[in-house]
């Protein structure tokens, strides 16, 4: 029986847990079942869902799903794309509520989605840090923008 999707909103953050790897691999093995072995590759991908523009990689979460639980933000959560059911990926969210698509599969055949180390990377990875402006000289190009040209071509 197939799961139904919870509408968008607060309640669709779950947690990415052992139990939801498990759950979407089951889901890949009643796909395959039921795929005729002769069956070409492309017309599947034709007929099935397409991924959803707002939950692309790398975009803010639309206004609809609301506030990020508190608990939740920079740690993994389900998918909430409909196209990425039956893949092995799930997402993470950083404060400014931008998408960061990780696969579920693992890293170096040794680090799981669930490793302590990687677990950090990704927190590493998703924090968004603040640029310093004026700390170093080429961050600052368009008040010093003479003096640099100046120290990089001795020769004008």
């Amino acid at each position: 029986m197939e799961e139904l999707l919870v509408p968008p909103g607060p309640d669709s953050f779950r947690a990415f847990r052992p139990e939801s790897l498990q759950a979407i691999e089951r889901r890949i093995d009643e796909v395959s079942k039921k795929k005729p072995k002769g069956e070409k590759r492309r017309r599947v991908e034709e007929d099935g869902p397409k991924p959803s523009s707002d939950l692309e990689a790398d975009s803010c979460l639309p206004i609809i799903y609301g506030d990020i639980p508190k608990g939740l933000v920079s740690t993994p959560l389900e998918d909430m794309d409909p196209y990425y059911r039956n893949k092995k990926t799930f997402i993470v969210l950083n404060r400014g509520k931008v998408i960061f698509r990780f696969n579920a599969t693992s890293a170096l055949y040794l680090l799981s989605p669930f490793n302590l180390l990687r677990r950090i990377s990704i927190k590493i990875l998703v924090h968004s840090y603040p640029l310093p402006t004026t700390s170093h000289p080429l961050l600052s190009m368009s008040s010093n923008t003479e003096s640099l040209r100046a120290a990089l071509n001795p020769e004008l």
